[in-house]
């Protein structure tokens, strides 16, 4: 637990957190489902590297935790899309109104 680069990650882990809260904390409503949509292009990546890590030959530790990875992922990719898919579906013309 002593590893110089242990606590560098961590500390990386814990800017990227407080970043992340205030950056989402700070984004108007309006914008927030369009950087939503735009983000799972990200979290794509994000299960890619976690499929990466649950398949390696590491340790059980890191197996676990690449598999969590992957589902929590793929949630925030499949919810993104959902909520995607609803907010264009806003904007389509109904055609029984023209009827």
């Amino acid at each position: 637990m002593s590893d110089p680069a242990f606590f560098g990650n961590l500390a990386m882990f814990v800017l990227a957190t407080f970043l992340g809260v205030e950056l989402i904390g700070r984004v108007p409503p309006t914008l927030h489902t369009p950087l939503m949509s735009a983000a799972n292009a990200v979290c794509g990546i994000v299960v890619i590297g976690a499929i990466i890590v649950a398949g390696g030959g590491n340790d059980w530790i890191a197996r676990i935790l690449g598999f969590a990875a992957t589902a929590l992922a793929m949630v925030n990719v499949v919810g993104g899309y959902a909520v995607t898919g609803r907010m264009l579906g806003m904007f389509r013309k109904d055609e029984k109104k023209k009827e």
